[in-house]
């Protein structure tokens, strides 16, 4: 999946997701803590809203399939 797709998400989730630079959504994108593979990994598959003004990224861990989710705070 690529970076710059945006499957899923809320309307307020893509105007904070399209706000961040394509280098920083790369990096924030494959660094994501998986409890089942207990290592940082790559999420797929995700999908995005936004809770309590942050983005919420919840999607698979790229390796075991698991559950996983990446919280973006707002500045």
């Amino acid at each position: 999946m690529s970076i710059e797709s945006i499957p899923s998400f809320t309307e307020p989730a893509k105007e904070l997701w399209s706000d961040i630079p394509a280098d920083i959504k790369k990096q924030l994108l494959s660094n994501v803590w998986c409890a089942a593979c207990r290592h940082e990994v790559t999420i797929t598959n995700f999908s995005g809203v936004v809770k309590s003004g942050d983005l919420l990224l919840v999607g698979k861990c790229a390796e075991c399939h698991g559950d996983v989710a990446r919280v973006i705070e707002s500045q």
